[in-house]
């Protein structure tokens, strides 16, 4: 076996989201979080986006274990999808294998999968592995770093972190043992770079306390405040400010609902006695006494915000003068559906406060001083970027440059690429499979590129069904043919256009049926290609045409 060292992205590399990373050494390997990402606008219909894991399976009896950083679903989501083919211990501080629990449960595989609860401080041994877990601060609690020691050295790979020196709970980023480790030898560093092109420090978390305090203050509203559910942290701020003012609270949304109910369980949550109500004793309490907590900070057309917005929440429907408080910044990609929920929370008469106007919102990622600090902390041989984008992994590596580390040591991996380091030397190699996988309901994989574009087809220019029934003998036309539109055109309103097509339609046939090669593959193909060209000339539009041909036998 090889006495090199590899890491191998499944996902993380030039996107946000769907981190999965390998680290393999001697034949054995040890997964690092196992994510998922959101659909684009181009994935129509999908529900979510896993990583490729076929190396994984072809390789699973060498897979000693999965480690997870933290709680978040572009580091967890994928999980369930991973551990029906690769049964492997699963190792998560308490927060973190709390929420893995429940995502496990509603998979129905909890009951198969060992997980093992470290926390900050703890080594585990995975083969010729060794795993530390580093306490670091991040928009979730009981995040870790790790420190991965293998014969060859020890590589650190943060998660996300920031660095919060006024935390919540808990303490802050653990820089001493990092320092210690950088003094040790840090053979690679994989460190996050989402946040790599804001300059300073990221804000502590308190100071999003400091804000809601001031917008709870003296307000004669009802509040409803939107997060993300797994922010534990902002949760135990808006709660802390609603008991501080008099208000009830009530939750909205079910992954609120499960997470806060985790959180409580393990500690996490510190919830005053009598503040929570159900949503459905709303009505029992004066409006300037009650504080709703919901889902949809992203702007989802299915959460709880959203139909509150747009009238399709059951209980809670927005009242004018309504304070409506958005704690959190957009992801990439979803400034359009936050837009539109927030003009359309001004269309009812609420006041929406958001990001730009207070600050209701910090990021849990590390700005450019904190990332220099872990750089000159670890001060690695290697240095890779993970988790972002390319323009975000580039400047991270010019950042990698100016603080000390050889030009030539610092890599720009891709998903699939094999990044590996020898006992000289370090270099990208070659690739494994690697990929998207698309998750539509209970289907996983089965939509691929041509659905799509089917589906993309379909939402652009519509369908026509021709039907007809045909002789099968003479191939002469029996019935029809009948002409059903979708998404196409309103028929009763192209009456002519119509009865063309259904003329069309029976010359293009009889036309096929005078040759002798004609088959119903044929038929249907010939209607198919000229039938489109002859709605494109009419009308510059391309429906998918579905010919449906019957065959009868007249006697």
């Amino acid at each position: 076996m090889s006495k090199k060292l590899k890491m191998i992205a499944l996902g993380g590399l030039n996107e946000i989201g769907k981190n999965m990373y390998l680290y393999e050494y001697a034949g054995e390997i040890i997964v690092v979080d196992a994510g998922l990402a959101f659909p684009d606008d181009e994935m129509l219909g999908v529900d979510l986006v896993i990583p490729d894991i076929t190396y994984l399976i072809k390789n699973k009896k060498r897979v000693r274990g999965i480690v997870l950083t933290h709680a978040h679903e572009d580091h967890i989501g994928s999980l369930p999808y991973v551990l029906k083919e690769i049964n492997v211990p699963v190792y998560a501080t308490k927060l973190t294998a709390g929420i893995v629990s429940t995502k496990l449960e509603e998979h129905t595989l909890l009951s198969k999968t060992k997980i093992k609860i470290v926390a900050a401080g703890d080594t585990v041994r995975m083969g010729n592995f060794k795993v530390e877990f580093i306490h670091v601060n991040h928009s979730i609690a009981d995040a870790v770093a790790l420190a991965i020691t293998t014969p060859l050295g020890t590589v650190i790979h943060t998660g996300d972190y920031k660095l919060d020196t006024t935390p919540i709970q808990g303490k802050m980023m653990d820089i001493a043992r990092l320092g210690e480790l950088g003094k040790s030898g840090v053979l690679a560093l994989f460190g996050e770079s989402t946040n790599v092109e804001h300059p300073g420090y990221t804000l502590s978390e308190r100071t999003v306390g400091e804000t809601f305090d001031s917008l709870f203050k003296d307000c004669r509203s009802r509040i409803i405040v939107t997060t993300f559910a797994s922010n534990v942290h902002r949760v135990q701020q808006i709660i802390n400010s609603a008991h501080k003012y008099g208000r009830k609270v009530a939750i909205s949304g079910r992954s609120m609902e499960n997470i806060m109910g985790v959180a409580q369980n393990l500690g996490y949550l510190d919830v005053p006695n009598d503040v929570l109500i159900d949503i459905n004793m709303l009505s029992k309490y004066p409006k300037h006494k009650v504080c709703i907590i919901t889902t949809g900070s992203q702007g989802e057309t299915m959460s709880a915000l959203y139909r509150i917005a747009f009238n399709g929440h059951k209980k809670i429907e927005i009242m004018p003068g309504d304070r409506v408080i958005i704690s959190a910044s957009p992801i990439p990609g979803n400034e359009k559906g936050i837009s539109t929920v927030i003009n359309e929370l001004f269309r009812k008469g609420a006041e929406v406060i958001y990001e730009k106007l207070a600050d209701v919102h910090v990021s849990g990622h590390a700005c450019r001083e904190e990332l220099k600090l872990m750089l000159a902390l670890t001060q690695p041989k290697y240095f890779v970027p993970i988790h972002g984008e390319y323009r975000h992994m580039q400047k991270h590596c010019e950042l990698a440059k100016q603080m000390g580390v050889a030009a030539k040591n610092v890599f720009i991996s891709d998903v699939g690429r094999v990044f590996e380091i020898g006992e000289k030397s370090a270099k990208l190699t070659g690739t494994v499979p690697c990929g998207r996988v698309l998750v539509d309901g209970l289907g996983v994989g089965d939509v691929g590129s041509v659905v799509l574009r089917d589906r993309k087809h379909l939402a652009e220019d519509g369908l026509i069904t021709i039907v007809m029934t045909l002789d099968d003998k003479n191939g002469k036309v029996i019935a029809g043919p009948d002409i059903i539109s979708r998404g196409f055109i309103y028929v009763k309103e192209a009456e002519d256009l119509m009865e063309e097509l259904k003329q069309l339609s029976i010359k293009i046939v009889k036309d096929c049926t005078k040759s002798r090669y004609c088959d119903w593959s044929t038929i249907k193909t010939t209607l198919k290609s000229k039938l489109s060209d002859f709605l494109f000339q009419k009308t510059k539009r391309k429906p998918m045409i579905l010919p449906i041909i019957m065959e009868l036998d007249e006697k």
